[in-house]
């Protein structure tokens, strides 16, 4: 008899050792300077850690060295694709320290503004999303779109990323003659594009497949991790500062009729193959992230228009910057606006001198970063630039 064991009765390990894998620093998905350590077993992750600080420039610091006006082209540099909606919450926290209530002109300009600054946001998000997945012509098209809305800024301010046009006690200019009539022609014109925008992605087959049932985010956890944002509301949390923030922010859009988009049905397109699993896992995966700021490219339109509409019968002034030099009241305030990725909040405490005591930031995509662990937990490494992608995150609001 022959003394060589049985192939067929020995039993073999098939287990692999442990890998720790780079993402970064200056991977082409990671939305900024951000290295992400992947712990895996061959294919599968087990666990990721982000490592931040990359990009940190002392931003808080020196906003407790600077008068609130001076301080406002740092919080362009936040979140650098929504620098208007940076500009926004800043002057809106310093704002309601002073007590100060803006005239009705100007509350219109800020609600126009901000929310073309969301549309630009958005459509930069979609196309970079895109581009993680594999696909090019979504980005240059979201682009193309984007560099209109640029256009009209430059119009308006003089810059085209970095504006620091909106500030303390209003803008520092009015809008200039022909900008409304050349801001409605662009929303006419993008309206239609946006059909086109999801025939490329949202109904895309490869696009569900590679984002359907994967990164699936309860609502429960997306409250315990503080999300905000779409990726709040796409786990189907009915929460939106523009309706449920501080009156003095809610105030902006007094009058203003929307909806608050958020994603219940859990459902994808329909003639579209997906993923068989319980229904109600599906819902709040990076494809319902995505969707939602699909749809609030349209809401923001519509809030434009009505914009356009009441500031062209306001009267009066869009409002006056508060000096350079002028002393802010003893006290303290926080004050947090929906801005593109979620709540983004500025924090001041003054001792009566016209520079703040303390300056802080509340970063809305530091606190959905910090939910890329548990989401990629059990993912293959494949997944990782989905769901991270999903989160929208900008670099330069985390490291402040």
């Amino acid at each position: 008899m022959s003394t060589v064991d049985d192939p067929r009765t020995i039993e073999f390990d098939v287990r692999t050792d442990e890998m720790l894998v780079n993402m970064g620093p200056q991977h082409p998905s990671t939305h900024g300077v951000l290295r992400l350590v992947l712990r895996t077993d061959g294919e599968v992750v087990s666990e990721v850690t982000p490592h931040l600080g990359y990009l940190h420039r002392c931003a808080e610091k020196i906003g407790e060295n600077l008068t609130p006006r001076q301080f406002i082209p740092y919080t362009d540099r936040m979140d650098y694709l929504a620098g208007m909606n940076m500009n926004l919450g800043w002057a809106l926290a310093i704002e309601k320290l002073m007590k100060y209530e803006p005239p009705e002109k100007g509350r219109h300009l800020r609600v126009i503004i901000s929310e073309m600054g969301r549309i630009a946001s958005h459509l930069v998000g979609m196309g970079a999303y895109g581009l993680d997945l594999g696909t090019f012509s979504p980005f240059l098209y979201a682009f193309r779109e984007r560099e209109r809305i640029l256009d009209l800024f430059e119009e308006v301010c003089g810059a085209r990323l970095t504006y620091s046009y909106i500030t303390v006690g209003g803008a520092t200019a009015d809008l200039p003659p022909g900008w409304l009539e050349k801001c409605e022609a662009f929303l006419t014109q993008l309206e239609p594009i946006i059909v086109e925008y999801h025939t490329l992605l949202t109904t895309n087959s490869i696009f569900i497949k590679r984002t359907a049932a994967i990164g699936v985010m309860s609502a429960a956890t997306a409250i315990d991790y503080g999300t905000s944002g779409p990726v709040l509301r796409g786990s189907g949390v009915d929460h939106d500062l523009r309706r449920d923030g501080e009156e003095i922010y809610t105030a902006m859009y007094d009058g203003y009729a929307f909806e608050v988009i958020v994603e219940k049905n859990g459902h994808y397109p329909k003639d579209h193959q997906y993923p068989a699993v319980p229904q109600e896992a599906i819902l709040g995966d990076c494809w319902h992230r995505f969707y939602v700021r699909m749809l609030e490219v349209m809401q923001s339109i519509d809030l434009v228009r009505q914009g356009i509409d009441r500031y062209s019968r306001a009267s009066g002034s869009y409002g006056e910057p508060m000096k350079l030099n002028q002393k802010l009241p003893k006290g303290e305030a926080y004050l947090e606006t929906e801005a593109p990725r979620g709540q983004m909040g500025f924090y001041i405490v003054s001792n009566g001198e016209a520079i703040p005591w303390r300056a802080r930031a509340r970063s809305s995509s530091f606190c959905n970063l910090s939910v890329a662990s548990e989401l990629c937990r059990d993912c293959l490494i494949a997944d990782v630039p989905a769901i991270v992608g999903s989160l929208d995150i900008v670099m330069g609001e985390i490291d402040r």
